[in-house]
């Protein structure tokens, strides 16, 4: 699989183990990961942060929101 756009990761649950596969979906850089809840099983609330595009992808109810920030906070995401 290439690192980016991971469709079996599509709307699931944040976990560590993906930050293997995880990259920012505008320049397909490595994101770092910000954790604000955690549980046993997956992140609840936190963040993941490009570094080389300085953009926020919030992870809200263990979901990470990856849509370029252009996209994000349309209606229906």
């Amino acid at each position: 699989m290439i690192k980016g756009f991971c469709v079996l990761c599509y709307n699931k649950p944040m976990k560590r183990e993906l930050m293997e596969i995880l990259a920012c979906p505008v320049c397909k850089g490595d994101l770092e990961l910000t954790v604000g809840e955690e549980n046993e099983e997956e992140i609840v609330a936190g963040s993941l942060y490009c570094p080389k595009c300085q953009v926020h992808y919030p992870i809200k109810e263990t979901i990470p929101n990856l849509l370029p920030p252009d996209q994000q906070g349309q209606s229906g995401v």
